[in-house]
């Protein structure tokens, strides 16, 4: 490189140095500006509820998980063949209520698991 390329470097130089200085203000005036947002919107947000504006629980006490059993719904049939069966025309889930509600028991004798080491059914 001869001198001509070092000296024109070198005039570069400080105007790269000061668009930085001045990018990087820019950039810390936007984020004091952001904050200073944040912070007024926040103020003007209603406070934390107070305990009696809490939720509380009902005077019959907690909501309980109900056990029972259930069993596959078939899919309702066409009354005729040309009659499509439409989504509205479905049951809502795929099991209903079963009307035994006895619990199934492992049968006596069963190992209970594939590979369970018992003998089997006999």
């Amino acid at each position: 490189m001869n001198a001509m390329s070092y000296e024109l470097a070198a005039s570069h130089t400080g105007l790269n140095v000061a668009l930085a200085f001045i990018g990087g203000l820019i950039i810390v005036a936007a984020l004091v500006w952001a904050v200073r947002l944040g912070m007024s919107v926040r103020s003007r947000e209603p406070g934390p509820p107070s305990p009696e504006e809490q939720p509380h629980l009902p005077a019959e006490g907690a909501v309980h998980e109900i056990r029972e059993v259930r069993e596959p719904d078939e899919m309702p049939h066409a009354t005729q063949e040309s009659e499509r069966l439409m989504p509205y025309g479905l049951h809502p889930t795929g099991t209903k209520r079963s009307e035994d509600q006895r619990r199934h028991r492992w049968s006596e004798g069963s190992s209970g698991s594939f590979g369970g080491g018992g003998p089997g059914r006999t």
